[in-house]
């Protein structure tokens, strides 16, 4: 399993970052759609594990949707003289305002599933609030530049990823060695409060390094900006984690040998873009 883990990222992370930092927003948008229309197939087993009509059926709505915001928002209109364009700014707040509920739904778990398990048009409902927001502040952080700067935005897209992979390999590895009270035992097991404390200690290295790149930085927001952005991901990923369990179903496919599929790699990111993009707006636009 490891070696297959190891394997895959050989190639996957070279992919990612030459999508991120070498293709230009208009092209990028296409290309991102093709990875939520995996992810929306995946998202289609966790509202009917069994009815291939529903998965498609939901990736069909999802691609309509996403395709429908390429169109109607060009990459060169999603900002315009530092203000986002509106249909885009609507769907990150929406965006974080489900996030706040699916916190909710996930600390109150498993007597809050007794509302959404056996409805297919809530859980539906419930993977376009997880996807659409997270390709919109995606595609809203990278299409970011300056002239003296034309990275820029692909630079914050991999900060995001930078703390949201921090987080993730702290907690493993703290818990691997320290591990001892269940975080959230009726949603993901495995995971634990040591766990969660040793990402979270993890993500200081990231402000670390970003005050050292940039010291002009005003380091109580950064580190504020760093613990929300790390806290959301693990929001995504215990959210992804409770919809699996109602569903039965381990992993959100097969697509990525050793990782399980893209819902299951980006379960993290689609809480933390539209919450760091959502402060980023807030605090620094």
């Amino acid at each position: 399993m490891l070696k297959q883990r190891i394997i895959t990222a050989i190639w996957l992370i070279p992919l990612v970052f030459g999508a991120i930092f070498g293709l230009p927003t208009e092209y990028f948008s296409w290309a991102l759609l093709g990875v939520f229309l995996i992810a929306a197939k995946e998202w289609g087993r966790i509202i009917d594990s069994r009815c291939e009509m529903t998965q498609w059926s939901f990736t069909v709505t999802i691609g309509v949707l996403l395709t429908a915001l390429n169109l109607l928002v060009p990459a060169d209109e999603i900002w315009s003289r530092g203000v986002m364009h509106p249909i885009f700014l609507a769907v990150i707040i929406i965006g974080g305002f489900w996030w706040f509920l699916s916190f909710i739904m996930v600390l109150s778990f498993p007597k809050s599933a007794s509302f959404w398990e056996k409805s297919h048009m809530l859980k539906s409902m419930f993977g376009q609030l997880t996807l659409i927001p997270c390709f919109v502040s995606l595609l809203s952080l990278k299409a970011l530049g300056t002239q003296g700067s034309p990275y820029y935005g692909a630079t914050l897209v991999f900060l995001v990823m930078l703390v949201v992979w921090a987080t993730d390999s702290g907690a493993y590895f703290a818990g691997k060695t320290f591990g001892k009270r269940k975080l959230m035992p009726n949603v993901s097991p495995a995971k634990t409060i040591e766990g969660l404390l040793g990402g979270l200690l993890t993500t200081m290295i990231i402000v670390a390094g970003v005050m050292y790149v940039s010291p002009e930085q005003e380091v109580g927001l950064l580190i504020a900006v760093t613990l929300f952005t790390a806290l959301a991901s693990a929001v995504g990923d215990l959210s992804e984690s409770m919809f699996k369990r109602v569903a039965k179903i381990k992993d959100s496919g097969t697509i990525l040998p050793g990782h399980g599929g893209v819902l299951d790699r980006i379960d993290s990111l689609t809480a933390a873009l539209p919450v760091f993009t959502l402060i980023y707006i807030a605090f620094w636009m």
